[in-house]
C-alpha cells in the first residue's frame, strides 16, 4: 500500500506527531527522549515566539493505517533577510527504514518549497539556532544528549538518495576532566585577568545570574553571528530562554567573567549529564520523571558543555581559559569524568582550539543536508 501524507491539522495530530519517535526508538539505548511539554510548547505560536517570523508547517506519513514518519517544514523569514538565501528548513524527521516513506515526507516538503518559490531546502534545523541541529551521520553507537538530535544510521543514506548533499558538518567530542587544572590554564588565565581588568561573578545561585542574562545573551548573538545560518535571537526569545532555562540551572556549574564596566566578555554554561535520567523519565516530568532529574544534578560524573561565548572584542586573547580555569575545578570538586562539547562546526578551529590542553576524542559528526531545487 502506497504511502500517505496528511497535514497535522489539530492537537490529536499534533500528540501524535510529537509522540512517533518514542514508538520508532522505544528500544534504543542511545535516543534521549525530549520532554514531552517541550515539545508541545514548540509548535504553540502563544508559546514559542519564532512564530512570529516563522512559517510551519506540519506532516505525519502513514501506511497500512500505521504512522511510519513525521517531517517539519520552517520558513524562517529572518534567516532569508540575514543571509540572502531563499530556503525552506527541514525540521523533526524521523522515518521507518522505507525509501517510499522518506520520500513522500520530502517530497512534500520539497513540493512546499516549491509552491513558495524557494531556491532550496536544507536541514535538519529547527526555528533558531538553538533548536537540536544535524543529522547524526557518525557516532551511532553514543549515548545522545538532551540538546542533539539522534538518528538511526540509515537516515543519511535515505537523503543522499533522494539528492541531498552536504551543507554543513558539525562535530563534537568527548573530554576528558585532568585531575587537575592544567598549569598552563591557570597561568594564561592569571595574565589575562590582569591585562584585561577581567572578574569572575561569583553566584551561589541561578538567580544571580538573572541581572546578567541579557547581557549574556547578547554576547551569544555577538560571538556567534557569522556561523553557518544563525539568526541573532529576538527581545521575546531571549525572554523566553530565560525564563525556561535560568530557573533550571545549577549556579557552580556556569561561569561568568565581567569587565572593568560589570559587563559579560564570556561565560561558560554547562550542566551535569541529563541524558540518562530524560531516558528514565520518558518524556515526562510527572509522576517520576523529576526525581531522576534531581537525582543527576546531584550525583553524576558526567557534564555537557552547552554554551561558550567569548564577546568578539576579546576573543583570541585568552578569556575562554578563565573559564575553563573555574570550570575544570567545579568538575574536579563534583567528581566529573567526562564532558560533552556538543555540535561545533567543523570549520570552526577557535572553538576547537580550546581542546588542545585535555585528552579528547571525536567521537560524533552530525550533517545539515541541502538540496537545490529545480537544479538543471
Amino acid at each position: 500500500m502506497s504511502v500517505r501524507v496528511r497535514e497535522v491539522r489539530n492537537k490529536r495530530d499534533l500528540k501524535r506527531f510529537i509522540l512517533f519517535p518514542y514508538q520508532l526508538y522505544k528500544n534504543n539505548k542511545y535516543w534521549i527522549p525530549p520532554l514531552y511539554f517541550d515539545e508541545k510548547n514548540n509548535f504553540n505560536p502563544k508559546k514559542n515566539p519564532a512564530f512570529e517570523f516563522c512559517d510551519v508547517r506540519l506532516w505525519i506519513a502513514y501506511k497500512n493505517q500505521k504512522i511510519v514518519g513525521r517531517i517539519a517544514g520552517i520558513v524562517n523569514r529572518r534567516f532569508i533577510e540575514r543571509w540572502g538565501k531563499n530556503y525552506v528548513r527541514f525540521g523533526w524527521i524521523d522515518f521507518v527504514d522505507d525509501e517510499e516513506v522518506s520520500e513522500a515526507l520530502l517530497q512534500t516538503v520539497e513540493s512546499w518549497a516549491k509552491e513558495l518559490g524557494m531556491e532550496a531546502v536544507h536541514g535538519p534545523l529547527g526555528f533558531t539556532d538553538l533548536d537540536p541541529e544535524g543529522m547524526l551521520i557518525e557516532g551511532f553507537e553514543e549515548l545522545g544528549t538532551i540538546a542533539t538530535i539522534y538518528n538511526y544510521s540509515y537516515y543519511p543514506r535515505h537523503l543522499e538518495k533522494l539528492g541531498y548533499k552536504k551543507d554543513v558538518d558539525w562535530v563534537e567530542f568527548q573530554v576528558t576532566v585532568p585531575e587537575k587544572v592544567p598549569e598552563k590554564i591557570e597561568k594564561i588565565a592569571e595574565i589575562v585577568k590582569k591585562k584585561l581588568h577581567l572578574r569572575s561573578l561569583k553566584a551561589k545561585k541561578s538567580k544571580d545570574f538573572l541581572p546578567y542574562a541579557k547581557d549574556m545573551f547578547a554576547v551569544l548573538n555577538a560571538a556567534f553571528d557569522e556561523l553557518y545560518g544563525v539568526v541573532p535571537l529576538t527581545e521575546k526569545q531571549i525572554d523566553k530562554y530565560i525564563k525556561q532555562y535560568f530557573g533550571f540551572i545549577k549556579a557552580e556549574f556556569v561561569s561568568i567573567i565581567l569587565d572593568e564596566n560589570d559587563k559579560v566578555a564570556a561565560f561558560g554554561i554547562t550542566m551535569p549529564s541529563l541524558s540518562k535520567a530524560f531516558q528514565k523519565a520518558k518524556g515526562r516530568i510527572f509522576p517520576f520523571g523529576f526525581l531522576h532529574i534531581l537525582r543527576a544534578l546531584k550525583k553524576n560524573d558526567m557534564v555537557d558543555l552547552y554554551l561558550i561565548g567569548v564577546r568578539p572584542d576579546l576573543q583570541n586573547k585568552g578569556v575562554n581559559t578563565l573559564l575553563f580555569n573555574e570550570l575544570i575545578r567545579v568538575f574536579i570538586k563534583n567528581k566529573i569524568k567526562k564532558a560533552e562539547t556538543n555540535v561545533e562546526l567543523e570549520s570552526n578551529n577557535k572553538v576547537q582550539a580550546q581542546w588542545k590542553f585535555f585528552p579528547t576524542r571525536q567521537h560524533k559528526r552530525r550533517r545539515c543536508f541541502i538540496k537545490i531545487l529545480n537544479e538543471g
